[in-house]
């Protein structure tokens, strides 16, 4: 979801500031330019003074545009954190037995896992992907399933075995995961 949310801003950012600039390039070379934008000359400003003092006197004013500037603030502010936020999981904690526990890869954990689900029958290709903390990792798993596989055989096998065998081997006391699953795309069969 960040990503197209990400792609939306940054696409819809970069249209008005290309609409305003070749309005103002347009308006700057002394060309005619729609009746809509706020200029239409070369000794024209965006706003005028006029413009710029006409609400200055109203109570609900200030308390308006600082309350829209605070929004611009607080919503940037997340868009910055969401891309500093990690897709994967660099590493799990495991508990060793000792009190000092160990480091294990998450690449590595995806990999094992991604692996075993996509040995399962039925399936063409698995994905995995580990997000959450490393103390309490969640698991999101894609499955891309034959054309004529069952889904149900498929989920118990990865349930019961990849998703097992990576909650033990990781010593965690759960492992939730969302799995999704896709068909292969193939033709369709000619009966005769």
């Amino acid at each position: 979801m960040i990503r197209s949310v990400n792609r939306v801003l940054l696409g819809l950012a970069g249209l008005v500031l290309l609409v305003l600039g070749a309005a103002v390039l347009v308006s700057g070379l002394g060309l005619s330019v729609p009746s809509w934008l706020p200029f239409d000359g070369t000794e024209d400003v965006l706003l005028s003074k006029a413009d710029r003092t006409r609400w200055r006197d109203e109570g609900w004013w200030w308390p308006v545009v600082i309350a829209l500037l605070a929004v611009l603030v607080v919503l940037a502010l997340w868009w910055f954190l969401a891309q500093l936020r990690r897709g994967h999981l660099a590493e799990v904690l495991v508990d060793s037995g000792d009190g000092e526990g160990a480091l294990l890869r998450g690449r590595a954990l995806e990999g094992a896992l991604a692996d075993e689900a996509g040995a399962l029958g039925g399936v063409s290709d698995a994905k995995a992907t580990l997000t959450g903390r490393r103390t309490a990792p969640r698991a999101r798993v894609r499955l891309l399933m034959e054309p004529h596989a069952a889904p149900g055989p498929a989920l118990r096998g990865l349930s019961e075995g990849a998703l097992e065998h990576a909650r033990t081997s990781a010593g965690l006391d759960e492992l939730p995961a969302e799995v999704r699953l896709k068909a292969v795309k193939h033709r369709a069969e000619r009966v005769n």
